[in-house]
């Protein structure tokens, strides 16, 4: 990693030179997560994975300046899938190839005002619709990049890293258009305020996917948008939580294609007492109707969007409108159980050009946790109409952490 070095050069020289003590913070996470899949239109139409993800490290700091350094490991226990990259796609497929690699190797300059961080890292933005850490998935997306985080006023803050290669889930094992890593020159940009009615967020993404195999560089866009985010009570039982966003997108860098599209978001949350009632409308716009000529998100997490049947993990040519519905109940404690959540989610699927529906979806899960382990029970049914086939996905997960 040349830049990794240029970073640490940069690090150092940050601040003034650190004699203090340095101490030692562990980094142990693991995961257990059993996944069935089942798709029809496929010659084995279920899969069944059950897998163990384990993370180790240490963070190293002393005053302002620090070092981690995470290493992780996927296993398969049960093995009756198709992860991505190997195997025949007759079955359907669950995203959590094996894998051994250096997840977080990241140096750190952080005072109340500046944090500068280079080297192999974690970048979530915002919600992640645009630039996330694609948690779900074990092997996680990190980004080889250099980070600074300015805050020179009360509520003001500027975020700008800039990315030389992406790592993405498919780990040391991906090929073909699932690449171990995907290099570019991508720009990261945020500029939020905090105000009475929520945080307003300006951003500029600049992503490049250089390279011929992913996509034939149709990947790479430019996006600009605005979003407000807040929480505003109602009364002391109720609050109301909401969110608008919009941006505009746009071919970049070496993408053949020449197009534009649009991204709108209306989300709102009522909570009272417990009960969580949430409603939205998301659309990710088209522009010709050519592929890849739609609103795409690359480096978003899109597992938390669209349905988690991952149907539209990349936006079909006509692009796509999701109008959703859900609610749930929340206890804060029941028996040995804290923080217990039910929550179901009902998402319907149609086009932005040329009035297609194209399928219904349900989620639901019930999470708990047992002090250090999070445990949860997830399902996703998509009953589909012009797009993909019908298909249904079951999690059951445990994650533990110090």
């Amino acid at each position: 990693m040349k830049y990794l070095f240029a970073s640490a050069a940069a690090l150092a020289v940050a601040g003034p030179a650190c004699a203090q003590q340095i101490s030692l913070k562990p980094v142990a996470e693991a995961r257990l997560r059993y996944e069935q899949a089942e798709q029809d239109g496929l010659a084995e139409e279920k899969s069944h994975a059950l897998t163990v993800r384990a993370r180790a490290g240490v963070t190293a700091s002393s005053g302002a300046l620090s070092a981690t350094v995470v290493g992780q490991g996927t296993l398969a226990i049960v093995d009756d899938y198709y992860d991505g990259v190997n195997g025949a796609a007759t079955r359907p497929i669950v995203a959590d190839p094996e894998n051994i690699a250096l997840y977080i190797a990241q140096l750190q300059y952080h005072t109340k005002a500046l944090t500068l961080a280079g080297g192999r890292q974690k970048i979530a933005l915002d919600d992640e619709r645009f630039v996330g850490n694609v948690a779900f998935r074990d092997n996680a997306q990190t980004f080889d990049a250099v980070r600074a985080e300015l805050t020179p006023a009360k509520g003001l803050k500027l975020d700008v890293a800039y990315a030389w290669s992406v790592r993405t889930i498919w780990g040391f094992q991906g090929k073909g258009v699932r690449q171990q890593a995907v290099s570019g020159d991508n720009i990261l940009a945020n500029l939020s305020y905090t105000t009475p009615v929520g945080t307003l967020t300006g951003f500029a993404y600049l992503v490049d996917q250089d390279e011929v195999a992913v996509q034939a560089f149709r990947q790479s866009s430019q996006t600009y948008g605005a979003r407000l985010a807040g929480v505003q009570p109602l009364s002391k039982a109720v609050k109301i939580g909401y969110q608008l966003s919009y941006a505009r997108q746009s071919d970049y860098h070496r993408n053949p294609n020449n197009y534009s599209a649009d991204y709108w978001l209306a989300d709102a949350t009522l909570d009272v007492k417990g009960w969580k009632l949430n409603a939205g409308y998301e659309v990710l716009g088209a522009s010709n109707g050519l592929p890849f000529t739609s609103f795409q998100t690359p480096l978003g997490t899109n597992f938390k969007f669209q349905g988690w049947a991952d149907k539209f993990l990349t936006t079909p040519a006509n692009g796509i409108r999701d109008l959703y519905v859900g609610g749930g109940y929340g206890w804060k404690q029941m028996g040995p159980l804290s923080g217990v959540s039910l929550q179901a989610v009902w998402h319907r699927f149609d086009s932005d050009r040329l009035d297609q529906h194209y399928g219904d979806e349900w989620n639901l899960i019930a999470s708990a946790k047992v002090k250090k382990t999070a445990l949860s029970v997830r399902y996703a049914r998509y009953e589909a109409k012009a797009m993909a086939t019908d298909t249904q996905k079951l999690w059951v997960q445990a994650d533990w952490s110090i």
